[in-house]
């Protein structure tokens, strides 16, 4: 699934997604061929835990 999807379901923008992978807050995204993100459901359930932990108030630095 491309991000553009996994944000509609995560409500997190592209951009924080990609944020989140860069600095190791969700491991590394497999990507296609062509080198665009293809989230899997483990991708996509690090996301949704990342998100229900920022709601709670948890820190970038803590998630690290």
């Amino acid at each position: 699934m491309n991000i553009k999807k996994v944000a509609e379901i995560t409500k997190l923008s592209a951009d924080t997604i990609r944020y989140y992978e860069r600095i190791g807050i969700i491991g590394p995204v497999p990507r296609q061929e062509n080198g665009i993100r293809n989230f899997n459901d483990r991708s996509l359930n690090q996301l949704k835990f990342v998100k229900i932990m920022r709601n709670a108030g948890m820190s970038i630095e803590a998630l690290k």
